[in-house]
Formats: structure tokens, C-alpha cells, sequence
């Protein structure tokens, strides 16, 4: 990935070619999955379009990140999880369900950086796994409760 990045609040245009190459507007070069994926966990916003029909391709390709992912042992979704994700899939909550585990990984993430920031306020490190598991807890008990009212 090239060093060039857009500036702060800029979003990025990826084309997506028939040859199934993906390429960068912003840094005029080819980039792959594992540079988006880079792209991601940098803050860095894009959108992936069809270079052809200009069809937005951002979850297509958000999705195969995540499959990719997976599929080279970073497991990170349980199979339980995935199996739930799927059975919503035409149902009643369908609606809901996007808005709902978007709210509920910003507050995932929140809690986090709070934790972190607790942490090494107190002891100058980062937090153990034992503190994120009770909010990993506490978030999946929330969801099960929601579920449980539809």
C-alpha cells in the first residue's frame, strides 16, 4: 500500500475491475484484501465501486475481508454467532438487527478504550483478557435479551 493518505474525513474511492483487481483513486496504485483490511483497522473510510457499472461493491468486499480473515485462522465470530446472523436473515428482525449490532460493537469499542484507558492510568498497561470477556459477556447478554423481546 503507498505511503499517500487522503486527508482527515476524506473518503477514499476504490474500483473494483472485471479482473477482480481493486484499485486505490487516493494512492494511484493496485492494492489487495490485506491492504484494505489495513485501510480498516487504520480509520481510513472507502467505498468500493464497480469499475464498470459503478455499482457500490463497500459490503461485497468488507464481507470477503472478513471471510478472508476467518478462513486463515483469525476466528473471531463463533459458529454459534454465524449461525443466529443467518437465521435473521429474512425474518422479522432483519430491519432491526443492523442498527442493533452496529449500537452494540460502538459501545463494545467504547467500553474498551474506557478499560484501556483505566488500565493504564492505574498500571500503565493494557488491559488483561479477563476484563474484556465480562463486557464480551455483558454486550452478548444484552443481545440475547433484545432477541428474547422479538
Amino acid at each position: 500500500m503507498a505511503d499517500k493518505k487522503p486527508g482527515a474525513g476524506e473518503t477514499v474511492v476504490i474500483k473494483k475491475y472485471a479482473n477482480r483487481r481493486l484499485y486505490n483513486t487516493a494512492t494511484s496504485a493496485y492494492v489487495t484484501l490485506e491492504d484494505l483490511a489495513g485501510m480498516v483497522r487504520e480509520g481510513v473510510e472507502f467505498v468500493v465501486y464497480d469499475a464498470k457499472t459503478n455499482d457500490d461493491l463497500t459490503r461485497q468486499i468488507l464481507t470477503q475481508i472478513i471471510f478472508e480473515e476467518e478462513s486463515r485462522g483469525e476466528a473471531l465470530l463463533p459458529v454459534q454467532f454465524l449461525r443466529q446472523l443467518i437465521g435473521f436473515y429474512g425474518g422479522q428482525m432483519q430491519g432491526v438487527l443492523p442498527s442493533y449490532l452496529e449500537m452494540s460493537l460502538d459501545s463494545f469499542a467504547r467500553q474498551q478504550e474506557q478499560m484501556r484507558g483505566q488500565f493504564s492510568k492505574a498500571f500503565g498497561a493494557a488491559p488483561g483478557a479477563g476484563l474484556l470477556d465480562e463486557a464480551v459477556k455483558r454486550n452478548m447478554a444484552m443481545f440475547a435479551e433484545a432477541m428474547k423481546m422479538w
